[in-house]
């Protein structure tokens, strides 16, 4: 890809579509990269700035708002064109792999180099470290779709470039304000001895962080193991308590259909009962009846005549013999 290709990539669709939102001059964009200023100011306090691949050079005026001697260079001819009218002076096109003008106190370049063929890359990374001794780099290691993406390479990927100028991780600065990955690298004087002692002290650092977190990690996994056998337990008790209530509700309409058939069984036996009562009140009626013809003189007369007739007539006939069968108590 050379200078003409990138003009011509560089373009208004690029910065409508290429950016995640449109790259354009609103509040949001404004307020992020002042957002980003306030800190560079804040914490490295810098006189003179480059923001290498700056854009629409929203950076360059945040610094300058801060007071900053804020510059800003960018491949795009479209995007120059669409810096501030106040800021334009200060912003030109061109190649972050050409030398700069001068010598910066601090050198920014966000999202940038993953633009570039590797070889182009490389040799930006050259060029800024012979423009500062001081560096905020960002270029995202996981962005593979966009099409302007021809270098995405992981962190150690530009350590190691850094490192070949003589620039190293500042182990104990967090540069996250502009993205999760970003680094600022820094010149280093010290013997190696020395920069190898602050890369361990860190390494050792997140490594007891990463094992604690680990640690908690696995914790958490054994109370949720707990807790999901808990909950599968209750569960279980939910189904054996909906199992029951089914049964339950099956019961209770059980006893009500038997209760339905006892209040039937009553209504028969009260029935029952009152028919007893008539029939014995029949019976009752029927002896007190028996009662007054034992009594009665014509019965008396009767016995008497059957007591004179077996007197006189021993052999009694099958049908006399039927009567006093009859008659006899």
């Amino acid at each position: 890809m050379n200078q003409d290709t990138d003009n011509n990539f560089f373009d208004a669709y690029y910065f409508a579509h290429g950016c995640g939102r449109p790259y354009q001059r609103d509040e949001e964009w404004l307020a992020f990269f002042d957002s980003i200023a306030e800190q560079i100011v804040k914490r490295i306090n810098p006189q003179t700035v480059l923001d290498a691949g700056c854009a629409m050079g929203f950076l360059v005026e945040g610094m300058r708002q801060k007071g900053v001697e804020a510059y800003g260079l960018d491949i795009s001819e479209f995007a120059i064109q669409n810096v501030h009218d106040r800021i334009k002076p200060h912003c030109w096109v061109g190649a972050v792999s050409e030398p700069f003008p001068q010598r910066y106190d601090l050198v920014v370049c966000i999202e940038v180099l993953e633009h570039l063929p590797q070889d182009q890359a490389e040799k930006a990374v050259v060029n800024i470290c012979q423009h500062t001794d001081d560096v905020l780099f960002s270029s995202t290691p996981f962005d593979y779709k966009e099409a302007s993406h021809f270098n995405v390479q992981p962190p150690e990927y530009w350590g190691e470039l850094f490192a070949y100028q003589g620039f190293y991780r500042d182990v104990d600065f967090n540069a996250s304000f502009i993205t999760p990955w970003s680094v600022r690298y820094r010149r280093k004087h010290e013997p190696l001895a020395r920069i190898v002692r602050e890369y361990e002290r860190k390494y050792s650092q997140f490594s007891k962080e990463n094992a604690d977190l680990r640690e908690i990690n696995l914790e958490n996994r054994y109370k949720l193991a707990k807790l999901e056998a808990s909950l599968k337990k209750e569960k279980e008790f939910e189904a054996i308590a909906h199992q029951n209530e089914n049964r339950i509700s099956s019961l209770e309409e059980s006893i009500h259909n038997l209760q339905h058939q006892v209040a039937e069984k009553d209504q028969t036996i009260e029935h029952y009962r009152k028919q007893k009562s008539e029939l014995n009140l029949t019976v009752i009626n029927y002896k007190s009846q028996l009662t007054d013809v034992l009594n009665s003189r014509s019965w008396r007369l009767m016995k008497f005549f059957q007591s004179v007739r077996l007197i006189l007539i021993p052999k009694e006939s099958k049908r006399e013999k039927l009567l006093r069968n009859v008659f006899r108590f």
